[in-house]
């Protein structure tokens, strides 16, 4: 019977389960160089955290890692149902506030190492957690993708950690009773991108797509709809795309340097944003609340036929052997 430890904490109601025992050694190096350890050797672990039975679509992992660099208070290497994500905005606030019910931390500035890069992070007297994400930037204006079902559909790609297409058009209002709909709208534009061959940076897959429009409570904020990898939306407003959306503004001269930018997610939940000015884009700061959920001890029992969880990797080549 092997065992693992978790904090488990929602951020703006996205969930994340930070692993802080039991994991296999990853040896030495930084947290881009465990993460290709991770994935090579030790990927059904990633299933056996957050997939099935133990987790959901939705649960994303933080792997709790000790810093190599002197001013770093913790390294991490997050992960979903489906992969690994380089950064991941409502993890980082989530995880910060597991340090701290840990007492690993204490209100004021520290630094985080993520396999994209060491990012800021500020624990404040009021729980609030502000995350300094790695530089954003506008990769494609204006894109436009012919998808089935919906026509032509027009967005920008941009880099917040993760690679996103933002479109401002929605076959709906952004309410979470539509999120059925708004999934399979969101999932027909990311395949039809990949289909016409149109990707991020170096032809990187654009694995996040997020709608915004205006949000339908009339506080006249935009709300967002982001569909994250392995097909689960977003419930908070999306660390990474709130990045991508911010550098996307900037670029068109409509958000200021300095300037304050509510985003609001599908649940109603909101993030605070601003940016400071980059060498290729913008230095964003995304602010935001997390609270610790659970205290639990994951076993995996070698006897136990999903022991390593319920993989959506596995039923997609499944499906491709057809």
């Amino acid at each position: 019977m092997r065992t693992v430890d978790v904090i488990d904490s929602h951020t703006a109601g996205e969930p994340t389960r930070v692993v802080v025992a039991g994991f296999p050694d990853l040896g030495d190096g930084d947290p881009a160089t465990r993460l290709r350890r991770f994935r090579q050797d030790f990927d059904p672990w990633r299933s056996a955290i957050v997939c099935e039975p133990r987790g959901s679509d939705t649960v994303v992992g933080a792997l709790l890692l000790p810093p190599t660099e002197p001013d770093a208070v913790a390294g991490v290497i997050f992960f979903n149902n489906v992969g690994y994500l380089g950064m991941c905005g409502h993890g980082t606030i989530g995880l910060v506030r597991t340090l701290q019910a840990m007492g690993r931390l204490v209100p004021g500035a520290h630094r985080l190492q993520t396999p994209v890069g060491t990012v800021g992070v500020e624990l404040h007297a009021d729980g609030r957690v502000s995350v300094d994400n790695v530089e954003s930037y506008r990769h494609a204006t204006n894109v436009v993708v012919d998808v089935p079902g919906h026509g032509r559909v027009q967005g920008d790609v941009a880099w917040g950690g993760n690679w996103f297409f933002i479109t401002g058009q929605t076959p709906l209002p952004l309410l979470l009773r539509h999120q059925r709909e708004l999934t399979a709208y969101t999932h027909a534009v990311g395949e039809a991108l990949r289909a016409a061959g149109i990707g991020g940076a170096e032809g990187a897959d654009i694995d996040h797509i997020e709608i915004n429009a205006p949000a339908a409570d009339g506080s006249g904020v935009l709300a967002n709809f982001v569909l994250c990898p392995g097909l689960a939306y977003d419930r908070s407003p999306c660390g990474t795309g709130t990045s991508a959306k911010m550098a996307c503004l900037a670029a068109d001269g409509k958000l200021a340097e300095g300037e304050t930018w509510i985003q609001q997610g599908i649940l109603g939940t909101r993030f605070e944003g601003r940016y400071r000015r980059g060498v290729r884009g913008i230095l964003p700061r995304i602010t935001g609340q997390a609270h610790i959920t659970a205290k639990a001890q994951l076993c995996i029992d070698d006897a136990d036929p999903f022991a390593w969880g319920i993989d959506a990797q596995d039923d997609a080549q499944d499906d491709a052997s057809r």
